[in-house]
């Protein structure tokens, strides 16, 4: 088992990359959809803005090859949100692989704009398989000012003020609005379980 770990330019792949490593999970790190041609998951990360990254993954071919391939595929926090039909950052249309639109993160009293820090997974969907072993109310990291509302594919969800979406999953696509990379245990499990979702 291979995981393609894309490689946008949009993204701290090394952060990625060690935590693949730490779990012992086999990657290779892949710029356009033939270097995956091998591997039997993909994983999207990506940090910044959605105008940009979505630029970079129609430029290499990614928008098109995503669309139609059956591989269990994660994205991770702008990944996730890439992964839905359009973003209200920069006003973009996404990859269309899960339905929803990301809007931005309202500023909640007392709170502050981006949401960054721990926050408690919650509200987990009965028999999601990213979140076997996991506790209800363990804690993950998060960096973001956008986000999706808990919605038909969330499988997990966290409160800043209103329902996030924290996990979501429709068939073989997924995603994480958290960074699980820099969610020490939990993070880690959640990678090993996408690693053994059935392909």
């Amino acid at each position: 088992m291979t995981i393609a770990l894309i490689d946008t330019g949009c993204a701290n792949i090394a952060s990625v990359r060690f935590a693949l490593d730490r779990a012992r999970l086999d990657h290779v790190v892949v710029t356009e959809p033939a270097g995956a041609a091998d591997c039997n998951r993909i994983i999207l990360p990506g940090v910044g803005a959605a105008g940009p990254a979505m630029e970079r993954l129609r430029a290499r071919g990614w928008a098109e090859a995503l669309s139609g391939d059956g591989r269990p595929l994660m994205g991770i926090c702008l990944g996730m949100q890439l992964l839905f039909e359009h973003s209200a950052e920069g006003d973009v249309d996404g990859l269309g692989l899960l339905p929803g639109r990301v809007e931005r993160l309202p500023r909640p009293d007392g709170l502050v704009w981006p949401h960054m820090g721990w926050n408690a997974l919650e509200g987990f969907a009965v028999g999601e398989p990213l979140l076997t072993g996991i506790p209800a109310g363990s804690h993950a990291y998060f960096v973001h000012g956008y986000y999706v509302p808990a919605g038909r594919v969330t499988q997990a969800q966290c409160d800043y003020g209103v329902p996030v979406s924290a996990i979501v999953r429709q068939g073989q696509v997924s995603g994480c609005q958290f960074h699980p990379e820099r969610s020490g245990a939990v993070g880690a499990r959640i990678l090993s379980n996408f690693a053994s979702i059935k392909a």
